[in-house]
């Protein structure tokens, strides 16, 4: 191999290696939405709250349980004997005491035996509310990973919208600097050079704007994936799990989103918690049973063990009318609940209509742009050669150049708008997830913690040890 040769090679598997670093830090639009899901800190803090939820299912099991009581007292006692007794040759008055301590301890175990099935219908109404909040946080995850694919979106279109204004910058060089040429051969004028320099410089402040709109775009992408963005590409529409029409996403969305079941969930346990209330009216039976172990100084009596079992039966008659504000209270917050799967169905509807009519209108903008853009540049270009020639004047050349760069910015936030609208269509029909995405992420499983918690009866620890 000539010494040429083994030079071009060395130089390409430097020029090789040096890029790999580069590509790998390029981040997809699946990457981001996949250290979304796993680092944002308002999704983990929603899931520590649904771990709180799942021990109502714990605590309302409380009462299905005994609840073991232990009692220890201690008591002291001092007995005079004979307080007035006749005084003796020294006027001294003789009497006996006696002092002892008694101490007991013992133990009482009650357990409810019914009470109205409100211990029952609590827990029901715990489980179901567990359900109701899974439903909760799994809308706030799709939610998570919608706003980073706008995040990453309002990036890519950002800093085309940069790429393009730089263009238009050099651009407009080339046009002040032509502008004093013709002026210094006696074909321009000043008003020509001044209409070019005004226009750089209007550029130059619409750049500026569009580095800060950038800067912020990036700045929210930090707050919803928690890393700095890097090589950020124009990402495609969503393609996985798409519904084939409207009509099949608002049937999919009918089925499947998440605020829906919630609120389904919601009326579940709302009607738990009427059956709850109505309890109150029935009666109850409890058991209690206690022992006792008493133990005595010489002087007190004898030490001795007592037990006692004993059955109560409970009959409310009244109880100054709370019973039944309580339950028409109940019944009321039913009626709110379902009311509330009506309008949840409604906001769900009108969001894919809304998503799908976004998502068919920027695919047709994205066409129509693009042929715009090839028209203003030819345009441009025609009207640059006829001011050539004396046929044209320069605000013609700027007019026609604020056309392209119009046309190219558009283009950019039609793109931008034509992928959020495909992924909120998604959103809104419950499809946008891990698993339908095949996001390269642990999926959370809520029933996980809820399995360990739910008969627990002792322990103080969480379940990851805290």
């Amino acid at each position: 191999m000539s010494l040429l040769r083994r030079t071009a090679l060395a130089l390409a598997l430097a020029t090789a290696l040096h890029a790999l670093p580069q590509a790998a830090l390029a981040e997809t639009l699946a990457g981001a939405m996949a250290k979304a899901y796993e680092n944002n800190p308002d999704l983990n803090a929603a899931r520590a709250a649904l771990r709180a939820i799942d021990e109502n299912v714990t605590i309302a099991k409380s009462g299905m349980r005994p609840h073991v009581t232990g009692v220890a007292e201690v008591e002291g006692t001092r007995t005079n004997l004979d307080v007035r007794p006749p005084a003796n040759l020294f006027g001294q008055r003789a009497g006996r005491q006696t002092d002892y301590v008694a101490s007991s301890y013992g133990i009482t175990i009650s357990q409810q035996v019914f009470d109205g099935f409100q211990t029952l219908n609590r827990v029901r109404a715990a489980e179901a509310n567990v359900l109701a909040n899974r439903e909760s946080l799994r809308a706030q995850e799709i939610s998570i990973l919608l706003a980073a694919v706008e995040a990453y979106s309002n990036i890519a279109r950002d800093q085309q919208i940069v790429s393009i204004r730089k263009k238009n910058i050099a651009f407009l060089k080339e046009q002040v600097a032509a502008a004093n040429a013709r002026l210094n051969v006696g074909e321009g004028t000043r008003t020509d050079v001044s209409l070019s320099q005004a226009e750089l410089a209007s550029a130059n402040a619409e750049l500026t704007a569009a580095i800060s709109s950038l800067k912020q775009s990036e700045a929210t992408y930090v707050q919803i994936v928690g890393e700095t963005p890097k090589g950020i590409k124009q990402p495609s529409t969503a393609r996985k799990a798409m519904p084939s029409s409207l009509d099949n996403a608002v049937a999919t969305g009918m089925r499947e989103n998440p605020n829906i079941l919630a609120a389904m969930r919601g009326v579940d346990a709302a009607g738990f918690n009427v059956k709850e209330a109505e309890g109150a009216m029935l009666p109850g039976v409890s058991l209690q049973g206690s022992v006792y172990k008493s133990v005595n100084t010489e002087d007190g009596p004898s030490d001795s063990l007592q037990g006692t079992v004993s059955a109560r039966l409970t009959v409310p008659i009244y109880q100054g009318g709370a019973e039944y504000g309580q339950i028409r209270q109940a019944k009321e917050r039913l009626g709110e609940s379902q009311l509330q799967v009506d309008s949840a169905r409604m906001e769900v509807q009108r969001t894919i209509a809304a998503a799908h009519a976004q998502y068919e209108a920027s695919n047709a903008a994205i066409s129509a742009i693009r042929v715009q853009i090839d028209a203003a540049n030819q345009a441009l270009n025609g009207v640059i050669e006829e001011r050539n020639v004396g046929q044209r004047t320069t605000l013609d050349v700027l007019n026609a150049q604020q056309n392209v760069l119009e046309a190219q910015e558009d283009l950019a936030a039609v793109q931008r708008n034509a992928v959020v609208a495909s992924y909120s269509l998604l959103a809104a029909t419950g499809s946008l997830t891990v698993r339908s995405q095949g996001l390269e992420v642990a999926e959370y499983r809520a029933e996980v913690h809820y399995e360990a918690v739910k008969d627990k009866w002792f322990g103080l620890r969480t379940v990851d040890g805290r």
